[in-house]
């Protein structure tokens, strides 16, 4: 029954990484097409009556408006993801494979580390970059794509631990 259950959070636990990273994404690529083709009239309207072109100010809120929502969810997903993680770790805490439990263990500091010392300066930096004009690129900007890129490597590395966790955990059962 343990197996099970971990298997279950192990699965949601990677739907979420993967979701996370998928929403991120066309945050910002849905405010672009929004844009674009202003496919409701009276969105097209209400950026007209504010007298802001498309491009620039328009653009600018609404990207603001995505960052915030993809801080939040990045906040609130970490501590989920965290909490999900101890639970897996102590469900899989007596498994015969030791692999099982060192994956699960490495994806839970991945995600402690994530949450509370890599995605707290994103938000910081992500803020300070808000309504900053790009050109000449402001300094924080590398600091954000570092952070970023180190944030994005370890999710790749824990959906390959979670993967391998949960074909470990699946083997274990057919071959006993």
């Amino acid at each position: 029954m343990k197996r099970d259950i971990a298997l279950l959070l192990i699965g949601g636990w990677l739907l979420g990484i993967a979701a996370m990273a998928a929403v991120a994404m066309q945050n910002f690529y849905t405010i672009d097409r929004l844009l674009e083709t202003m496919p409701n009239a009276t969105f097209e309207q209400g950026v007209q009556a504010l007298e802001i072109d498309r491009v620039g100010a328009a653009r600018e809120f609404l990207r603001y408006l995505s960052s915030e929502l993809n801080r939040l969810f990045f906040m609130g997903w970490g501590v989920a993801e965290t909490i999900i993680g101890v639970v897996v770790l102590g469900l899989l805490w007596n498994f015969p494979q030791k692999r099982v439990r060192w994956a699960a263990l490495a994806m839970l500091a991945l995600t402690a580390i994530l949450t509370f010392a890599v995605t707290p300066p994103i938000v910081g930096v992500g803020r300070m970059l808000d309504f900053v004009p790009r050109d000449p690129p402001p300094s924080e900007l590398a600091t954000f794509g570092l952070l970023h890129a180190a944030y994005s490597i370890a999710d790749g590395v824990k959906l390959v631990l979670g993967m391998a966790m949960a074909f470990w955990i699946v083997r274990a059962r057919t071959s006993s």
